[in-house]
């Protein structure tokens, strides 16, 4: 049965796209994984990829036409099918409209309320309430785990607040509200994932009652319904995946001498998992305890185990005092990002036929010609800085290095758009540095150093980390010399570099003291060969050496 491709939401706040470009026409054959077409967002214009394989049959937007999110994009099917049902009317009839891909807006105003996606029991939504969904904050996000939400239930919210933290597959994100209100219910918990389109949160005046607002937006088991509140009182939570709703009822409690402001469920849960409520530090109003500080509290010697890292970068991590004849381990819950690292490596790893190459490069002259370029006021470019350089310079020379494998061909991109490896605390982000060739040192530094901020500050966009051609990876500045990494598909090769090391060396027949440095390149031997790698080495080695030839 053919499927139905619309116009995917590539960023939080698009709400239409251009196609800029089609990679393929109506009767080519489609794998799952190919780039079906760019399409220009709000912010970006990204590459689109398929999640299915058959024929492509029918393109309802042309390239350089604009259309909403959802618009009929594309219909993809065995060969010869018959589309003219799904044709009729330019969109799909809604009973063969593929559940998964039924999307619902981030915010439905009241006084949008009819236009909203049907569900059992749907009722008009009461004046000024929004239900906000959880986004789609890349192109290829399926799921949403909210890492931490910086605002509660009963704040009040104003346009452009924060209201949450949101891990995707590639990056931890602030999630801004697009409405003004009081938060009237949370649908997604700390710690919880939900997919896109569930209920993540309704704003709405002050008092209003939303219970049967949730349960008429859940889908299946992606958004829970808020418990009465008599329920959350009296009941324990089920094993049914719907968490009670707390009250806003406070109760009193002593504990270690202390006056404690606590929720009865709360204090229910607490007394249930057996955890000293005087240990416990409450986030809500006036210190009040409520039921996620008792479902997040770790013993403090846990606790400093996994805290965030001191503002020195050279801290060591506190781990908890284990006595001697004692076992004692943690389970840390792998967050989103985590899990995407592991399934694309794991995926590369087992994939592509790894092979690789390592040289030693010399590098007094590069020493010296940083420098002389840092001498200049306001100017500032590092050794990763010149060998991005390098690397991009290299890869023109040598374009089937800035390759990618296909089932059927292999592309060769003419353009270098050159991947820099950021170690962040969740684990590891690789922005891009587009069109890398044509930047100067000091624009490499530049962008580099920008990009990583963003990255460690949970500020990068989804944008700013798609369409790499090739990628480095720098472990110098931790001591590392030698190292060998997995290739960053789709890429078809990975630079590995490892610290300047004062050694020995022979020039000219004497023992000298020199600078070197190692560096590795890891390819994929269904796209680079032996000899490839090492002319691209060769060149690569030219340049670093003798840095004024990257001038020529």
């Amino acid at each position: 049965m053919a499927t139905v491709i619309t116009m995917p939401r590539l960023s939080d706040t698009m709400t239409e796209g251009t196609v800029a470009k089609w990679l393929k026409k109506v009767g080519d054959k489609i794998s799952e994984g190919d780039i079906l077409a760019e399409i220009e967002t709000d912010k970006a214009t990204m590459e689109f990829e398929s999640f299915n394989s058959g024929t492509l049959l029918h393109i309802g937007i042309q390239e350089g036409e604009s259309a909403n999110v959802d618009s009929l994009l594309a219909i993809i099917g065995k060969e010869g099918e018959d589309i003219s049902d799904l044709l009729n009317g330019k969109t799909p009839p809604k009973e063969e409209a593929p559940k998964t891909d039924d999307k619902k807006p981030d915010a439905v105003p009241a006084d949008k309320a009819d236009d909203a996606p049907a569900a059992p029991q749907s009722t008009a939504l009461p004046k000024g309430v929004v239900v906000v969904t959880m986004p789609r904050l890349s192109d290829t996000m399926t799921d949403g785990t909210v890492a931490k939400w910086l605002k509660k239930v009963g704040d009040k919210v104003t346009e452009g607040d924060i209201l949450a933290e949101i891990e995707t597959d590639k990056a931890t994100m602030e999630f801004e509200s697009f409405n003004a209100g009081t938060l009237l219910f949370i649908g997604v918990n700390d710690g919880e994932s939900a997919p896109v389109d569930s209920v993540l949160a309704i704003i709405g005046p002050e008092g209003t009652d939303v219970a049967g607002i949730a349960e008429n937006y859940k889908k299946g088991n992606t958004a829970s319904a808020p418990a009465k509140e008599e329920a959350a009182v009296s009941k324990p939570e089920s094993n049914d995946n719907k968490p009670a709703e707390e009250t806003k009822e406070t109760v009193e409690a002593v504990a270690d001498g202390k006056r404690i402001f606590i929720s009865p469920l709360a204090k229910k849960i607490a007394e249930e998992k057996g955890i000293n409520i005087a240990q416990v530090k409450g986030s809500g109003e006036n210190g009040r305890i409520v039921k996620s500080d008792i479902e997040n509290y770790k013993p403090q010697a846990v606790q400093q185990s996994i805290a965030e890292p001191a503002a020195a970068s050279n801290a060591a991590p506190v781990t908890p005092f284990v006595p001697a004849g004692e076992t004692h381990s943690e389970e840390v819950k792998n967050s989103q990002m985590r899990k995407v690292i592991a399934k694309r490596l794991g995926e590369s790893a087992f994939t592509a036929p790894h092979f690789y190459l390592t040289i030693e490069v010399a590098m007094d002259e590069a020493m010296k010609s940083r420098a002389v370029i840092n001498a200049i006021p306001d100017t500032k470019v590092s050794f990763n800085d010149m060998v991005i350089k390098a690397c991009a310079m290299a890869l023109k020379k040598h374009p089937k290095v800035n390759s990618q494998w296909k089932e059927d061909v292999t592309v060769i991109n003419y353009h270098v758009n050159i991947g820099v490896a950021v170690a962040v605390e969740d684990g590891l982000l690789v922005p891009v540095l587009k069109f890398t060739d044509q930047m100067s040192l000091s624009q490499i530094g530049a962008s580099v150093k920008d990009l990583a901020g963003k990255a460690k500050n949970k500020k990068i966009q989804p944008a700013e980390m798609e369409g790499s051609t090739f990628t480095v990876s720098n472990l110098g500045m931790f001591g590392i010399t030698e190292f060998t990494s997995i290739i960053n598909q789709p890429n078809s090769a990975i630079l590995s570099v490892g610290a300047i090391v004062e050694k020995p060396v022979v020039r000219n027949g004497q023992i000298v003291v020199g600078n070197t440095m190692k560096v590795t390149l890891a390819c994929d031997h269904r796209t680079v060969d032996g000899a490839t790698g090492a002319q691209f080495l060769q060149t690569l080695r030219q340049y670093l050496e003798n840095p004024v030839t990257m001038l020529a």
